[in-house]
């Protein structure tokens, strides 16, 4: 079980969309694929998707388990991880009762990555680029549907902020875009949101 704040953002970019050489910006290592695979849990009228919560089990990768992401200020989400299991961990349930008032967690989406990596380099490992290939699913009842996307992510690893421009000045020469919405959740559900 571990707990850290990610630092990330995403971008926007067509299916035409080259990724650029970054060897400019230092030794780039990769791309490594990964397939990631997540469902995602909410109440049925999405009260953690409302108040920027993310309750996910998640296969493949170097991080498979459950997650719950809190927003922690601009561009981070405090992530907490429990081990791969079948049932939902009941302390991951407790940490996001406040949002959900005890509501019922039932999947609402599920969200299928192909991820190509390429992680940036100084003295450690800075940043990673994602380009990620998505396949995407609404569950809620009687809104059942899918559809697919491309976008970008550079998380921090051990790099500071300035990271973002230096790769954010490469990527939006090449065509990227930022994203209007921040997490593919959002992009996904976001029109389930009851208004407020």
């Amino acid at each position: 079980m571990s707990d850290h704040v990610e630092v990330e953002r995403t971008y926007e970019v067509d299916d035409s969309f080259e990724v650029p050489a970054l060897s400019g910006l230092g030794r780039v290592d990769g791309p490594a694929e990964r397939l990631l695979d997540a469902t995602y849990y909410d109440t049925v009228d999405l009260r953690l998707l409302a108040a920027k919560v993310t309750f996910r089990r998640r296969t493949g990768g170097n991080d498979a388990g459950w997650h719950v992401k809190l927003p922690a200020g601009v561009d981070a989400r405090r992530e907490v991880h429990r081990d791969l299991s079948d049932d939902i961990p009941p302390d991951l349930v407790a940490l996001v009762r406040e949002v959900s008032g005890g509501a019922a967690l039932a999947p609402a989406a599920r969200i299928s990555t192909r991820r190509l990596v390429l992680t940036l380099v100084g003295d450690q490992p800075l940043a990673e680029l994602c380009d990620d290939h998505v396949t995407a699913q609404v569950l809620l009842p009687g809104h059942e549907s899918s559809e697919g996307w491309r976008e970008l992510e550079v998380e921090l690893l051990d790099g500071n902020r300035a990271t973002f421009d230096t790769v954010e000045r490469v990527l939006f020469t090449a065509g990227a875009r930022p994203a209007t919405i921040g997490s593919k959740l959002g992009r996904l559900l976001g029109p389930y949101l009851p208004p407020t």
